[in-house]
């Protein structure tokens, strides 16, 4: 079974505070499903039509891994407490 990657692209970050509190709540409820952080930061180069922002790239042992814990109640209180502080993009990839 291949792996899966969550890729989320921040556009704006609007309130660090709420970022904060995404965090705190997001990491944990992360863990507990198996995601596996493999890099968070600016990007270090853009290309093409690609934004200069935060992305943070977490692996998964399944795609259904990576969906059960989008959807878990842990990670959806942590959307709640974003509550609008960025513009991101969240992608789930199956890896090859």
């Amino acid at each position: 079974m291949p792996k899966a990657y969550w890729v989320s692209c921040y556009r704006e970050i609007l309130d660090e505070s709420k970022l904060a509190a995404y965090a705190a709540l997001g990491g944990p409820a992360i863990t507990a499903g198996g995601g596996r952080i493999l890099a968070r930061g600016m990007a270090d180069a853009v290309y093409e039509h690609g934004v200069k922002s935060r992305t943070v790239i977490i692996e998964f042992d399944s795609l259904e891994a990576a969906k059960a814990t989008h959807d878990s109640p842990g990670y959806q209180a942590a959307l709640a407490a974003l509550d609008g502080g960025a513009v991101r993009d969240l992608r789930i990839v199956s890896g090859v």
